[in-house]
């Protein structure tokens, strides 16, 4: 039981760090974070469109958050490491954010999200869905979808190419919630592979000397005797 306790407790940590980074690196364009626990300390890996703004000059930015880290959540010895992401536009944490920040600036969420969805698409998404929830319009709330392209739901094939992002947004009208699900080309397993029709031609057998000889030598013979006879 006490393995299940701690299970549970490390993933719950996992999310309150994922939580906290995304508020503070909401202006270098956050895009998810990897945690893995090492014998030397924790590693924790970070995916950002900006990563000058999470270093800093001469490393000050990475060591703040390292030391924030260390105190607020218990990490011992943390490492951080800041990988660039190299496609934002299919990344649905990043696009979420973005979709958060339009919404504050006054844009109006469903024009937002047909931005949204025309830039994904644009970067060669195989589909995507958009989904905004809470006081959108009047007091009482409900929720909106829109949806461009393929975007499985279940099976297999939707666990290895959809990927999920889930941001919340605060308003005039109350708390608004987005999430975004982004279908990728590039790990859409192939349907068929094609394979060359010539076959192989078939290995010949190798020479004998020693057969030919034989089957040469009772020819020898006959014109001995033939010989012998005349």
């Amino acid at each position: 039981m006490s393995a299940v306790k701690n299970v549970m407790k490390n993933s719950y940590r996992n999310m309150e760090i994922n939580e906290f980074l995304r508020r503070e690196l909401k202006d270098a364009g956050f895009g998810g974070v990897e945690i893995q626990k090492t014998p030397v300390g924790a590693r924790i890996t970070v995916f950002v469109t900006r990563p000058g703004l999470v270093i800093g000059r001469k490393g000050t930015g990475i060591k703040d958050l390292m030391a924030k880290l260390e105190q607020k959540f218990g990490l011992q010895n943390p490492q951080i490491s800041v990988l660039e992401v190299t496609s934002p536009e299919l990344n649905p944490e990043i696009m979420c954010n973005r979709i958060a920040q339009l919404i504050e600036r006054g844009t109006a969420f469903r024009r937002a999200s047909m931005w949204t969805l025309n830039t994904i698409m644009s970067a060669g998404a195989l589909g995507v869905e958009v989904v905004i929830s809470g006081k959108l319009r009047t007091e009482r709330a409900h929720f909106e979808k829109h949806t461009v392209g393929v975007v499985p739901k279940s099976g297999d094939i939707a666990g290895h190419i959809v990927k999920t992002g889930i941001t919340h947004v605060l308003t005039k009208m109350g708390l608004m919630g987005i999430q975004l699900r982004i279908a990728t080309k590039a790990e859409l397993p192939q349907e068929f592979q094609l394979v060359d029709g010539t076959a192989p031609a078939a290995p010949q057998p190798a020479e004998t000397p020693a057969a030919d000889a034989v089957q040469e030598a009772p020819a020898e013979q006959k014109e001995e005797t033939v010989n012998g006879t005349n």
